[in-house]
């Protein structure tokens, strides 16, 4: 078990690698990267700091981010026959905040992203924010873990169709 702080490249690594995961479709490994609390929230407006007061595109717990899993893995999920892909292009990510002592840390990444479908495809871009929380120290398996990932979408006041993947 490592009780030492992440380094900068470890929290840089993690957003990497969850990208990577919602790429390739992994959605139990991308889930167990929450915490029991976690959050997935896209506010709905610039700026928007509550998503409880509110109205949001999305605010989901994770007992809401294993249904919309178990719907996109269900044989009968006809809006996904066939599935839709996902491709994420990162910029590097840049930690922003970093307390070792409460073990929680900040990442901001700008984005593409595209979500495809048989002959449509959708972009769209904006900034994720990663709050990471280092289960070390006698806390947990040495391991980061997201308590809330915020995807800020340039556009996010638009009118959007059906987004069915995660960002």
């Amino acid at each position: 078990m490592n009780t030492l702080p992440p380094t900068d490249r470890q929290l840089i690594d993690f957003v990497l690698d969850e990208a990577a995961l919602l790429d390739e479709q992994r959605w139990g490994d991308w889930l167990a990267l929450f915490t029991e609390d976690g959050r997935y929230w896209m506010p709905l407006a610039h700026g928007q700091t509550d998503p409880r007061l509110h109205a949001s595109l999305l605010y989901e717990d994770r007992l809401l981010l294993q249904v919309r899993i178990e719907r996109l893995r269900g044989a009968r999920t006809f809006s996904q026959q066939p599935a839709s892909r996902c491709h994420h292009l990162l910029q590097t990510p840049r930690v922003m905040a970093r307390d070792d002592a409460a073990g929680t840390y900040t990442c901001r990444t700008a984005f593409h992203y595209i979500e495809t479908r048989q002959d449509e495809q959708t972009l769209y871009a904006g900034w994720a924010s990663h709050e990471l929380v280092w289960l070390g120290n006698g806390q947990g398996d040495g391991a980061l873990r997201m308590r809330l990932k915020r995807v800020d979408l340039v556009n996010c006041d638009a009118a959007f169709g059906n987004m069915q993947l995660f960002m």
